[in-house]
């Protein structure tokens, strides 16, 4: 198993994860969603079902370089709610500061790890 192999299936594990959590744990991530954002809990539903459609296509090969961008894409889109929960933890006090701050280092890594796993293999492997 290659080291691409294990990114595919952690990446994968992560949106299908937490796509199933948009629909379990609704009222959460509604919660996240920052105020200026129109009809949070659609976007919670239809993120949801874009994060899980997305982990699926990532086995396709051919599509996997624009999965790869599109899941760097949603990575962005949704980091507005990580930065709303940073800017904002009295909002939360159920979390810890310093976890909302990690949490924004890790989507970083994240975008790392999804860029670098859906990239085209090179001609020398």
């Amino acid at each position: 198993m290659t080291g691409k192999t294990v990114g595919l299936a952690f990446v994968t594990l992560f949106f299908v994860v937490g796509g199933i959590g948009h629909f379990v744990a609704v009222d959460f991530f509604v919660a996240i969603v920052p105020p200026y954002i129109p009809f949070p809990r659609e976007v919670v539903w239809v993120s949801g079902v874009i994060e899980l459609i997305l982990a699926a296509a990532l086995w396709r090969p051919r599509w996997r370089p624009t999965v790869g961008i599109l899941l760097m894409l949603l990575i962005c889109a949704v980091s507005l709610a990580n930065i709303h929960m940073w800017q904002n933890p009295q909002l939360f006090p159920q979390v810890p500061e310093w976890a909302l701050t990690l949490r924004l280092v890790l989507q970083v890594g994240l975008l790392y790890l999804v860029w670098w796993c859906t990239r085209p293999m090179s001609r020398g492997g």
